[in-house]
Formats: structure tokens, C-alpha cells, sequence
């Protein structure tokens, strides 16, 4: 992957005829073409039988669009990517849109019919939204709210596994935020939960949108004050405390538990915590 992006200006909207850049998404795969993924529009529709488009935003000043890609197996020449495995193959502006058109196909996806009367729904010119053809309904694009955490105890590390990761992979802590919940009163929930720990000093560092699917993802640092660590039965596998000197592997650059990983070495070193990834 060697796209570049240096600017990104999103775009609700129907598609138009002028996208000087297409995205082109097949359910949870993204195809590059020559290790390029924000592809040249004349280029791609002699490559592809297109569904469905949808607006982006401007990618250095050009139009971009999404388009949906229903029989990904007959397009010629086009190489097809889990989304998660072009994380820090491609610039953190460049996986935005990347993000965002994979969002919005699933949106879109699941989107098609009223969930009020069952009717077919159809995207509005003005906003980013699927209106229903019978009763009007607007359906917005939904976020789902987690909150990250990193937990230090000194300079030690708490990181854990789930079962669902690769073999030696560890990482933070994250959970879902629920209804009547604030993102402070889940950290501490999810900690507890996961590990049986109590935790304090929670300070919030950043957010980073996560599209796996819809994640918008809050980032905090906290520090451990009691408890021995108890691992979720089928939710976490294995956590431990680790030093610095000894960490195992961690999650990717690009991702906002790395980015809490850095921050945290950053400081352990005097020295500037690195920017948040987009």
C-alpha cells in the first residue's frame, strides 16, 4: 500500500458524476489496485460492476466516493484486503477514508428497508442519511461508544489476551459503554469485570474512530490500586503485568491501544507523547 493522504474533508451527500477518487468496498474487503487503494474512477468502473455508490469527502482537494462491489471475485487485476491488515500499511488519513467507506457500506447494507414499515429506503441528497420511501423515516449512520484503557501500576503494564487474538498478541483493555453509563463509571466497570481489579486516577488522552464495525473508541490512562488480577472466564484469556524492558507483542501503530502503549513509554522517558492516530 503507498497511498499518501495529507488532507481528508468529509462529505454526506449523494454520489455525483465528477469523483476524481473511488474506494472500492466488498462486504469487509477493500481492494487495492498496483498497491494503491484510492483509486482513479475511469480506471476502476472497466474493473468492476458497481452496486452502489456513496460520497465520501475530498481527499487532497479531489472528490472521493465508495463503491460497493457485489461479485469482487470477476473484477480483474484487483487485489482484496481485510481492512484490518492494512493497518500501518497506508498513512493514518488514508485508513479514515478507508474506514469510513467500510462504514458506510455497512450502513448502507443494512439500511435498506425501514425498520418502522419494511419499505425500501433510499439516500437523501442533502445529509448522510437513508430515508424510508413510505413513512419518511431517516436512518443515520450509528456509533457505538467504547472506552480503551491502559492501566499502570508504576512503570509495569497491564495487558491481556482474548481468546480471540493471535498467539502472543496482548493488548488494553476496552468495552462497550452502556445505557446510563458514563465513559469514566465503564472503564471502571470493564477493568473490574476483566481483570478484578480496582482502578483510579483515570485520565482521558483521546478518542480515534475504530470501524470494526462502527466503534467510536475513548482512550483513557489508569492507575492500579488494588486487587489481584482474575482473569473474565471466556473474555480474557491471559493478563499480566508487564515491564517496560519485557513486553510481548503489542497491537499495530495506527491503533489508539498502541497509541496509550506509546504514551505511556513517552513519559516513563520525559520525552512528547506521540499524536493520536486518526
Amino acid at each position: 500500500m503507498i497511498d499518501r493522504t495529507s488532507s481528508f474533508t468529509p462529505l454526506a451527500g449523494v454520489p455525483q458524476s465528477t469523483a476524481q477518487r473511488v474506494v472500492l468496498i466488498s462486504g469487509e474487503l477493500v481492494a487495492s489496485l498496483d498497491g494503491r487503494v484510492l483509486l482513479d474512477p475511469d480506471q476502476a468502473r472497466f474493473l468492476v460492476d458497481v452496486s452502489g455508490r456513496i460520497s465520501l469527502g475530498h481527499v487532497d482537494g479531489q472528490l472521493c466516493e465508495m463503491w460497493q462491489v457485489a461479485h469482487p471475485d470477476s473484477a480483474g487485476g484487483l487485489v482484496w484486503h481485510e481492512l484490518r491488515s492494512v493497518i500501518g500499511q497506508v498513512d493514518s488519513l488514508t485508513f479514515r477514508v478507508l474506514g469510513l467507506a467500510r462504514q458506510l457500506a455497512e450502513w448502507q447494507q443494512s439500511h435498506r428497508y425501514c425498520g418502522s414499515c419494511g419499505a425500501p429506503t433510499r439516500l437523501v441528497e442533502t445529509e448522510r442519511a437513508l430515508q424510508c420511501e413510505a413513512c419518511d423515516l431517516r436512518q443515520y449512520p450509528k456509533l457505538a461508544p467504547c472506552v480503551i484503557v491502559l492501566v499502570t501500576r508504576g512503570e509495569e503494564l497491564l495487558l491481556a489476551r482474548s481468546p480471540r487474538f493471535r498467539p502472543g498478541f496482548f493488548s488494553t483493555l476496552a468495552g462497550f459503554i452502556e445505557p446510563g453509563e458514563s465513559a469514566e463509571e465503564c472503564v471502571e466497570r470493564e477493568v473490574a469485570e476483566e481483570v478484578g481489579l480496582r482502578i483510579g486516577q483515570l485520565q482521558y488522552l483521546g478518542s480515534q474512530n475504530w470501524p470494526f464495525p462502527n466503534s467510536l473508541m475513548l482512550g483513557f490512562h489508569a492507575s492500579y490500586l488494588s486487587g489481584d488480577i482474575v482473569p473474565q472466564p471466556g473474555e480474557i484469556e491471559e493478563a499480566d503485568w508487564w515491564h517496560p524492558d519485557h513486553l510481548p507483542g503489542l497491537p499495530p501503530q495506527g491503533s489508539i491501544s498502541r497509541w496509550l502503549i506509546d504514551c505511556h513509554l513517552a513519559d516513563l522517558r520525559g520525552e512528547p507523547r506521540p499524536p493520536i492516530p486518526h
